[in-house]
This record gives C-alpha cells, sequence and structure tokens, in this order.
C-alpha cells in the first residue's frame, strides 16, 4: 500500500491536527511526522482561520524562509507545493508523486489530486523540499 493512502479521506477542521480533523498545513505536519519522522511546528496558536489570509500567508512565509526548506523545480514524493489563492498564498499540498498531491480543502475531506492541471495549475506559485526529507526514512518512504 502507498503512504498516502491512508491519508486520504481525513476531515477538514480549520484548527485540526489530527486525524479527526486537519487543515492544509497540520497535514503537511502528520505526514512529515508519521512518515519521515520530522516534526514541523502546526503553528495552531497562530491560526485563526482559512479566512484571514494575510495571517495564513505569514505563516507559510515564516516557515518557507527557515533554513531547513530550499526551492526546487523537479518534484519528488513528500516535497509541499504552495498555491495562491486569490492574492495570498493559502494553500499547501504534499507530492505524491510528480503530478500528484494530496490535500485537504474547507468544507472537504483530504484526498489526491493533480496539481499541473485544472484550477491549482495556475495557483502554483513554488514547491519546496525539507533538507532532512532527502535523507533516512524520508528516501526509504518514496
Amino acid at each position: 500500500m502507498h503512504w498516502s493512502t491512508s491519508y486520504i479521506g481525513i476531515p477538514h477542521s480549520d484548527r485540526g491536527a489530527s486525524r479527526d480533523g486537519l487543515n492544509c498545513w497540520t497535514l503537511v505536519c502528520l505526514v512529515y511526522r508519521e512518515q519521515l519522522g520530522i516534526v514541523l511546528p502546526t503553528y495552531q496558536e497562530d491560526f485563526v482561520s482559512l479566512e484571514e489570509y494575510r495571517e495564513v500567508e505569514a505563516l507559510f512565509h515564516g516557515e518557507r524562509s527557515r533554513k531547513s526548506w530550499s526551492l526546487v523545480e523537479q518534484p519528488t514524493a513528500f516535497d509541499v507545493a504552495v498555491f495562491r489563492r486569490g492574492r495570498h498564498l493559502t494553500h499547501v499540498g504534499i507530492i505524491v508523486r510528480p503530478g500528484l498531491m494530496l490535500h485537504v480543502t474547507a468544507g472537504g475531506a483530504s484526498g489526491i489530486e493533480r496539481y499541473e492541471a485544472g484550477q491549482w495549475r495556475p495557483r502554483l506559485q513554488y514547491i519546496y523540499r525539507h533538507v532532512d526529507a532527502t535523507t533516512g526514512r524520508a528516501a526509504e518512504a518514496a
């Protein structure tokens, strides 16, 4: 069974951070912790709601600026795609394989979707790789 299968169908919750419900960033945190052994900050204390676009974008910007992330052009499993919604960067998805991402949006449940087509293609802004995601368990999980 592919690693992503166990994350499909988790309901969305603005402030959630577990399999009971989560948002797009806390889905990344859950996958990274369980699959790669990498603990990422959830920023739950700073997060209000998806409607607070500037705050959400600031959280993403803060995480991207950490030295543990590098911008990549050729995505691989476990890279993080960052998307613009309106004028702000407010959505992320985890690359399952080039062309497919695991993500969750408000009002739905987590699932796998193409990011190079449809509504996501024009919104894709960046793809980042965590420096620790290329070694150890990450290489084995991919």
